[in-house]
């Protein structure tokens, strides 16, 4: 049995026209390169694009033009969301040439490895992410199990920078933060088992080719798994109103307190990234990928296999894709402009009381979809799991409602 196996991806594509020249062994190992430098690349210019995307955001919901200076001045007079697109690259500019402030009694290795740890985590995560049909770096039959697992670790960063930086602040952040993502990446893990089950494949790709086969998205019958996955994601990344580690009332700025210059960016790159991150897989394994609604060419739903593919129809797959996401990183960012920020005890019971309770019961009606469909082989089996299990789940929390408390007669 094969344990970790891959199919192409970008790099296959470079190596042909780098074989000649310098051999197959070298060209492959430069065709990797090539393709991190692109990743890596890639994550740098959506972080800034996602920066401004989030001032501009939270400007319009506070009745804000947000930065408007930087850039030409007939995009800005057009409307205020094309005012200020060079604000991140200059912000990014400043933070690479600022001072690198070490306090004096600082675990020093711990404290330089915590920002290269959560971006080198970042970077790997998005390894396995698929763009678009046949626009993926590495698709593993693992893919989701290592995207989650190597996210993981992100707490580990957090934990370290936390602990080496010498300050009571940055701990209670650090091990805030511990606490915040050890207890929402359980649900988080539930609500991902049932598209897995479902798919039969820990394959993203795959996922991707089992929503096409079954004719409906993963998000009809496990919409409770689309709802936990987002909600943990959201703990998962920090952000508002999970953002409890960096509570500025309470720790200043949490565990990057200590931190400056080009080391707090890379820890700033790395939420932003993240963000992006969690919103593909969410698009990927609930909402169909590149999948477009009433529109099955052989192009998307059998990537690869199609002797000679049209280039418009899966660069439309790409754009689907990039919808979805960006669609659920804007959620994000107007839950983060609406939402006050929830308080530690809070946080702990919706988690373990409500969302966990909840996977459970998602992932036994994504089972029975499965089996309703293998008897019945028609996609109104997932059409009705999903119903069923909303509506339960809504007529379980009017009746768990507490009644709100007497006040004697008026």
């Amino acid at each position: 049995m094969v344990i970790f196996a891959q199919t192409p991806g970008f790099d296959s594509w470079l190596t042909p026209f780098l074989a000649p020249h310098l051999g197959a062994g070298p060209a492959q190992a430069v065709a990797m390169l090539l393709v991190l430098i692109g990743i890596l690349a890639f994550i740098s210019v959506n972080v800034m694009f996602l920066v401004w995307l989030e001032r501009k955001i939270s400007a319009r919901i506070q009745n804000r033009t947000g930065p408007m200076m930087t850039g030409p001045r007939s995009f800005a007079e057009t409307s205020m969301w094309f005012g200020g697109f060079l604000q991140t690259p200059a912000d990014s500019i400043k933070l690479l040439f600022k001072e690198q402030i070490v306090p004096a009694k600082a675990d020093k290795v711990p404290f330089y490895l915590a920002p290269m740890t959560i971006f080198a985590v970042c970077l790997s995560a998005h390894v396995v992410l698929p763009f678009g049909p046949l626009f993926w770096v590495a698709d593993l039959n693992v893919g989701l199990l290592y995207a989650v697992g190597i996210s993981s670790l992100t707490v580990l960063s957090i934990l370290m920078a936390g602990w080496a930086s010498n300050s009571k602040y940055s701990l209670l952040g650090g091990l805030r933060s511990a606490a915040q993502m050890l207890s929402y990446e359980i649900p988080l893990i539930f609500a991902l088992l049932a598209p897995i089950l479902m798919a039969g494949s820990l394959s993203m790709v795959e996922i991707v080719k089992a929503q096409a086969e079954y004719g409906v998205w993963f998000c009809v019958p496990s919409l409770l798994g689309l709802l936990i996955y987002f909600v943990s994601s959201i703990a998962e990344v920090n952000r508002p109103p999970f953002d409890i580690p960096e509570a500025e009332s309470e720790l200043v700025a949490g565990y990057v307190s200590e931190y400056s210059g080009l080391m707090f960016a890379m820890f700033f790159l790395a939420e932003f990234a993240n963000m992006f991150l969690v919103s593909g897989i969410a698009a990927t394994v609930f909402l169909g990928g590149w999948l477009i609604p009433f529109f099955d060419a052989p192009e998307l739903t059998h990537p690869g296999l199609v002797e000679h593919p049209r280039l418009w129809v899966q660069v439309l797959g790409l754009l689907s894709f990039w919808v979805k996401a960006y669609f659920l990183v804007v959620i994000m960012m107007w839950i983060r402009w609406t939402f006050p920020r929830l308080r530690p005890d809070h946080l702990m019971n919706f988690g373990w009381k409500f969302m966990l309770p909840v996977a459970f019961l998602n992932l036994l009606g994504s089972a029975l979809a499965v089996l309703l469909y293998q008897a019945y082989d028609t996609y109104l089996a997932f059409w009705a799991v999903g119903i069923v299990l909303v509506v339960s789940v809504v007529l379980i929390m009017r009746a768990l409602k507490e009644p709100p408390p007497y006040r004697g007669p008026r």
